[in-house]
C-alpha cells in the first residue's frame, strides 16, 4: 500500500485504516462469540422444553435442538460476511437455489425424514410392541429418523421406510392393556345347545385368565350348513391374547368329546333322480 513507502508514509491514513480494520475485526469476533453463545442457549432451551414433554421422543428433541443451533450458526456465519463486505444477498439467493436442488435429489428421503419426526412425536406405536403396518406385521425393534424395524414372529427382519409407514393404516396390537377374544364353535344340531354353552361357560370360569368385568358373552349367532355355531367373547390381558385362544380351542374340544357334543364335519346332501 502506498502508505508504507518511505517517501510518502502518511501515518494518519494508516492510523485510520488500522483502526477501521481492527474495529471491523473486533465486531466480527463480537457476532462470532455472541452467535455462538445463543446457538448453544437456543439448543439447551429447547432440549429442556421438549423434556417437559412425554410426547416427543429423544431422538426428535435431539434433531430439532440441532437443527435450530445450526440455523442460528448459519445465520451468524452470513452476519460475519457482511462485517467483511461480502455481498450476503447473492450468497443466500445461491444457497437457497442449492437447497432447492438439493431438496428435489433428495425429496424420497426427506419424506422418509419428515414421516419419521411425525411418528416419533404422535407415537402410533413403541419399541416392543407388536404391529401390522405397510402390508407386514411384527414386533417393533426400532424407530429411527428414517426407517422402522420389525421382527416377524419366525424372526425375520422387515426395514420399512417411514415414509411407507405413516401413509398407511397401523393395527397396534398391544396399545390397550386389554384385547377382546373372539372363538366360535360349531355343534351338531341333534346336540343340546344350553348344554354345549355351559361346557363353554365352565371352561371360560375355570381360567383366571379370562377377566370377570367386562363379563364374557356366550350365544348363539347363526344356523350354519352343517352346524349351530356358538360365538364366545371374552376379555384377557393382551399378552394373555394367544395363549388363552389356544387353550380354549383345546379344552372346549375336549369337554364336547366328554359331553358327548359333537363337532360337525361339513356335509352336503346330494339327490340323483331316477
Amino acid at each position: 500500500m502506498d502508505f508504507f513507502k518511505t517517501d510518502d508514509f502518511d501515518i494518519d491514513k494508516f492510523v485510520a485504516y488500522a483502526t477501521e480494520f481492527g474495529i471491523t475485526i473486533l465486531a466480527a469476533l463480537a457476532v462470532l462469540i455472541i452467535g455462538l453463545w445463543l446457538a448453544g442457549v437456543v439448543e439447551r432451551r429447547l432440549n429442556a422444553f421438549f423434556k417437559k414433554s412425554d410426547k416427543i421422543d429423544v431422538t426428535v428433541s435431539s434433531f430439532l435442538a440441532s437443527l435450530a443451533k445450526y440455523v442460528v450458526v448459519a445465520f451468524t456465519g452470513i452476519a460475519l460476511l457482511d462485517q467483511f463486505g461480502v455481498e450476503t444477498t447473492s450468497l443466500v439467493a445461491v444457497l437457497g437455489a442449492a437447497g432447492l436442488a438439493i431438496g428435489l435429489a433428495l425429496q424420497g428421503t426427506l419424506s422418509n425424514l419428515a414421516a419419521g419426526v411425525m411418528l416419533l412425536i404422535f407415537r402410533p406405536f413403541k419399541v416392543g410392541q407388536f404391529v401390522e403396518v405397510a402390508g407386514h406385521a411384527g414386533t417393533v425393534k426400532g424407530i429411527s429418523l428414517f426407517m422402522t424395524k420389525l421382527d416377524t414372529g419366525d424372526n425375520v427382519r422387515i426395514t420399512i421406510p417411514n415414509n411407507s409407514v405413516w401413509g398407511s393404516s397401523i393395527r397396534n396390537f398391544n396399545h390397550h392393556d386389554t384385547r377382546r377374544l373372539q372363538i366360535v364353535y360349531g355343534i351338531g344340531y341333534g346336540d343340546d345347545i344350553d348344554k354345549a354353552m355351559e361346557v363353554i361357560k365352565g371352561c371360560i370360569e375355570a381360567d383366571e385368565r379370562c377377566m370377570k368385568d367386562p363379563a364374557p358373552v356366550i350365544a348363539v349367532t347363526s344356523l350354519g350348513e352343517s352346524s349351530v355355531d356358538i360365538m364366545v367373547r371374552v376379555w384377557c390381558a393382551s399378552g394373555d391374547y394367544w395363549a388363552l385362544n389356544w387353550h380354549l380351542l383345546k379344552t372346549v374340544k375336549e369337554r364336547f368329546d366328554a359331553e358327548g357334543i359333537s363337532i360337525p364335519f361339513p356335509c352336503r346332501t346330494v339327490y340323483q333322480s331316477a
